[in-house]
Order: C-alpha cells, then sequence, then structure tokens
C-alpha cells in the first residue's frame, strides 16, 4: 500500500502481534522500493536480530526476495492477487466491457472495487490515445480522491461512510481534492442524482475522470472509469459522451451480473 501513510498493524489490538508485523515489514519493504536490514530496524525501532528473523521467514517462504544487503518483494504476491482477480465475480463479468470501453474512447478504461475501506484498481486497459498514468492493477487509493471511488462512497449508507472517513479521514492528494467532510457531502448527493462522478484532477494533476457506480441489487459492487488528460475531458465530451459511454457499460455490466 503507497498511499503516503504509513498504516501500521501493529498499532491495532491484535491475537498475533508477530503476525502484523511481518506485514508491516513487507508493506515498508514495498513502500521504500527495498530496504537493508539497519534501514527496517530503525524504521521500527527494532532489535536487529527481531526484524531479521521475520526478513529471513518471509525470503525463505517466498514473499521477500534477498540482493545482497537489499530486501525487495517478491512478485509472487502477482500470482496470489492474479488468481484472486480472476475468481472475482465482478471480474468474470466485466472484463470484456472494459475492454470495449477503452477500445470505443480511446482513453484508459478502469474498474475500481472497494475492500478494507480503500479503492482497489482490479483491471485497467489502455486505449489507443491513453497516456501514460501512476495506476497499476492491485493499487490501493483513498475513495474520496477518485471518481470510482466516490461513485461508490455514494453508494454507501451513511453509517458505512462515516466508519471509512473516521479510519482514514480526507487527506489532500493535490490541490483539487475534497478535504471537507460538508463539501464532499454535497458532492456525494450530486452523484446520486445524476448517477455518475467526476475527478477534476483530485488524485493526478492534469488527469479528470468519469465515473459510475455498478450495483447489484441495492449493492455497490465496483465502479467503472474513464481516465484521460484534462486537454481531452472537456466541453461535451466532459460533460455528456464520456457520461453517457461510461453508465452504458455500467448497464451492461449490471445486466450480465443479474444473468450470471
Amino acid at each position: 500500500m503507497n498511499l503516503g501513510l504509513s498504516h501500521m498493524h501493529t498499532d491495532h489490538d491484535l491475537p498475533i502481534k508477530s503476525t502484523a508485523l511481518s506485514f508491516d515489514i513487507l508493506e515498508t519493504v514495498h513502500d521504500l522500493d527495498g530496504a537493508t536490514l539497519p534501514e527496517i530496524a530503525d524504521y521500527f525501532s527494532k532489535p536487529k536480530s527481531t526484524v531479521h528473523d521475520h526478513l529471513k521467514t518471509l525470503v525463505n517462504i517466498g514473499y521477500l526476495v534477498q540482493d545482497g544487503r537489499t530486501y525487495r518483494v517478491s512478485i509472487k504476491f502477482l500470482n496470489l492477487g492474479g488468481r484472486a482477480r480472476i475468481k472475482s465475480p465482478l471480474f468474470q463479468v466485466a472484463e470484456r466491457e472494459i475492454q470495449q470501453l477503452a477500445d470505443d474512447m480511446g482513453e484508459h478504461a478502469n474498474l475500481m472495487v472497494e475492500e478494507n475501506g480503500l479503492g482497489i484498481f482490479l483491471y485497467k486497459v489502455k486505449g489507443s490515445q491513453s497516456v501514460n498514468l501512476d495506476t497499476y492493477e492491485g493499487m490501493e487509493v483513498y475513495l474520496h480522491t477518485t471518481a470510482m471511488g466516490k461513485a461508490i462512497l455514494a453508494e454507501f449508507s451513511e453509517e458505512r461512510r462515516d466508519q471509512i472517513i473516521d479510519q482514514y479521514g480526507l487527506p489532500a492528494v493535490t490541490e483539487n481534492t475534497i478535504t471537507d467532510r460538508d463539501q464532499l457531502d454535497e458532492e456525494l448527493r450530486m452523484i446520486r442524482d445524476r448517477g455518475y462522478a467526476v475527478d477534476n484532477e483530485e488524485r493526478v494533476e492534469g488527469v479528470r475522470c468519469v465515473a459510475a457506480p455498478i450495483m447489484s441489487g441495492s449493492d455497490v459492487v465496483g465502479a467503472v472509469s474513464i481516465s484521460a488528460p484534462r486537454s481531452r475531458m472537456s466541453g461535451k465530451k466532459f460533460e455528456d459522451d464520456i457520461p453517457t459511454e461510461v453508465l452504458s457499460t455500467v448497464n451492461v455490466i449490471e445486466v450480465n451480473i443479474q444473468h450470471r
């Protein structure tokens, strides 16, 4: 998880603290793009012997690799995430539609789900005109910073929204990120009224997005979006054409969910 904030599992009251520390070490090594034993021990203010035992165990079971003195996260996680995605009922019915949306619009098409109060990019497809973006499959983001995340938040109960915001707050990622609760609540009301959400450079400067929630009955199960440079997301295209295409794609996915 690389959200710009440290979320330590050991900060919580968990039954097995040593397991939590192992996962904290894994995520820290990932966030630091690799780290040495002294760096990790200093980061956690733990004895080197304790940290070394965790590192050695994680290397031996294949979740870390050691390159000289530096430890890095293994791509074994790609295997776990890939299998989890393939088994996802939403991915199974949405994959083809996301590909078609990217082909039709020529821009990035994305599929997001919510887990543990965060948005996770489950799938992304580049269109013919797509620019390189920082997103990747499996990436975790704060829900309030993206169009897809806001589309999901808009369909949650007030109680669930409160839980998520109490846990993570509304941190700013860019100057345009919504950080005021009243402003966010008003935007979520607008999203429910019109059926789709927009991201006006709220997570990445220079990038706009249009997204709509995917519903299964009364439950929101994910969201779909188109992302593109601000220069190509304006006027009728941004206000009408792309929302229409995104909503159409979501409608097909929702029908597919009903008839699985």
